[in-house]
C-alpha cells in the first residue's frame, strides 16, 4: 500500500482505530505479563 501522508497512515483506510487499538491492548497485555512475572 502507498500512504500519501502520515494522517493517511494513522487512519489506515478507516480502520485505524481498530488497528491501533489492537496494538495498544496487546502491548498493555504484554506489559502486565512482564510485570507479573517480575513480582514473583
Amino acid at each position: 500500500m502507498e500512504w500519501g501522508s502520515l494522517q493517511n497512515f494513522i487512519d489506515m483506510g478507516g480502520y485505524g482505530l481498530y488497528v491501533w487499538g489492537s496494538y495498544l491492548v496487546t502491548l498493555f497485555a504484554i506489559a502486565i505479563e512482564i510485570f507479573s512475572l517480575r513480582e514473583k
